[in-house]
């Protein structure tokens, strides 16, 4: 490292230190990586150590950094026009929603824009119950849905505990997961009748007079990149058309070409009321999210005003990132890519691995998201480290993340799982480096094996 990039890695460290308060962290005992640049597939340090991502970012870099049409894009709005209210008719708002409009299945034709996803959840539940006059929200207990008042009530796991009102009108239920089945399910069929089942004795005991909608990840993200069985959705779509529950799915992590469609609920053919989306609309390149609504909730406040809104919603120049990358997605063929890479590269290497390292119990998938649930005995499925795990108690993750990060690996890591989300477009020879990394780090969880 020369003496301008140790002094620009210095001051860099020195004022986050000082000025910078991190989410999900004691500020004190975090050493947060220093990031000089980023292109592709990669990031780097200002050492010079590169790190092939497969985490995009926090799942949401879909086309890779720094893509030159999307960076181009974003200039020339600049240029033209920076900001303007959001009560004006503008042209790259309305073709960004268009764009949107166009790929989100059934009649879900007007867009809401948010800043982000957390506040697309809270849009989209504030929705449905003015639509039904209803105050509850049922969420799975394996969930995330953001880190606002609502969202974070919504979420499932643990990061929910520290902010839990218990007065938000949320209700929790356990959705299926034949790999820990709540359910003590032989079969993913048996899986989603029980969980389904379950959801229903839910309903009928809180009483779907008052419960205003179902909100479910339709990939679970954060928890583990759940695929639902086939039949689950369709099943949820059939209990909320009959007690007239409000159908909200979360695609904010999965949506825009991460499971290889356009929105994750393409590959069982449902159509929510409500969908939620951010992270892969602009690549993340500028902040944006947004709520897709069905005709008939649309159609409630054609006449009456919506009461909520955002100062920057639709904000022109994040409207124009996302009008770039969906024409680059389009373009480039890179949902399709997406598709393939998970089929014929990402879902046979990682099975590869699971046969040669015993310490993965199971790895699942779709598309540029699969997950390695890592194990210390495959015979129990005892997780490799306890749930919410900290400090001694998640030493085998941490080591494993460390041996990723030592072979050049950036992973994504969540509990006792691997994360495995590079970007859509990755070119294939990285997803063959990436998975050589993760074949040498997976001995240092074997280690650890019961």
């Amino acid at each position: 490292m020369n003496a301008e990039a140790a002094d620009a890695l210095a001051a860099v460290k020195d004022a986050d230190r000082k000025h910078v308060f991190h989410s999900w962290s004691a500020q004190e005992l975090i050493d947060p990586l220093a990031v000089a640049g980023a292109e592709g597939s990669y990031f780097w340090d200002y050492r010079g150590n590169r790190f092939l991502d497969f985490s995009s970012a926090l799942v949401y870099t879909n086309i890779g950094y720094q893509h030159p049409k999307v960076t181009a894009a974003i200039q020339e709005q600049a240029a033209k026009l920076c900001t303007v209210a959001p009560g004006f008719a503008v042209d790259v708002r309305a073709e960004a929603a268009r764009l949107i409009a166009e790929r989100t299945p059934g009649d879900l034709d007007k867009i809401f824009f948010t800043n982000a996803g957390a506040e697309a959840v809270e849009n989209a539940v504030r929705m449905a119950r003015l639509h039904t006059g209803r105050p509850k929200v049922l969420s799975a207990y394996r969930s995330y849905h953001g880190a606002t008042s609502t969202a974070i009530n919504l979420t499932g796991d643990a990061r929910r505990f520290g902010n839990d009102s218990a007065t938000a009108g949320v209700v929790h239920f356990w959705g299926p997961f034949s790999y820990r089945s709540p359910f003590y399910s032989a079969t993913e069929a048996e899986e989603c009748e029980r969980a389904l089942r379950h959801l229903e004795d839910t309903i009928v005991f809180e009483g779907p007079q008052s419960i205003a909608a179902i909100i479910l990840e339709t990939v679970g993200g954060a928890p583990g990149v759940l695929v639902h069985p086939d039949g689950y959705l369709a099943g949820v779509r059939e209990l909320c058309d009959r007690f007239g529950i409000v159908f909200i799915l979360d695609e904010i992590m999965v949506g825009f070409g991460r499971t290889g469609k356009w929105f994750a609920s393409e590959h069982w053919g449902v159509t929510p009321d409500l969908i939620c989306f951010a992270k892969g609309v602009t690549s993340g390149y500028v902040p944006l999210g947004g709520v897709a609504i069905s005709a008939a909730i649309a159609e409630t406040f054609a006449r009456r005003p919506y009461p909520g809104g955002l100062t920057y919603s639709g904000h022109v120049l994040a409207c124009g990132a996302a009008v770039a990358t969906i024409n680059v997605m389009e373009e480039e063929g890179i949902v399709e890519q997406s598709a393939r890479t998970g089929a014929e590269l990402l879902g046979p290497g990682l099975r590869a691995l699971a046969e040669k390292h015993p310490s993965v119990g199971e790895v699942r998938g779709l598309g540029t998201f699969w997950a390695l649930e890592l194990v210390r005995d495959p015979r129990t499925r005892e997780p490799l480290v306890p749930y919410n795990a900290s400090a001694a108690d998640n030493a085998p993750m941490a080591e494993f993340g460390a041996a990723c990060k030592k072979g050049g690996l950036w992973p994504l890591i969540a509990g006792n799982r691997i994360h495995v989300a590079p970007p859509c477009n990755i070119a294939p020879e990285d997803v063959a480096k990436g998975l050589a990394i993760l074949d040498e780090a997976l001995s240092v969880a074997d280690a650890h094996m019961a």
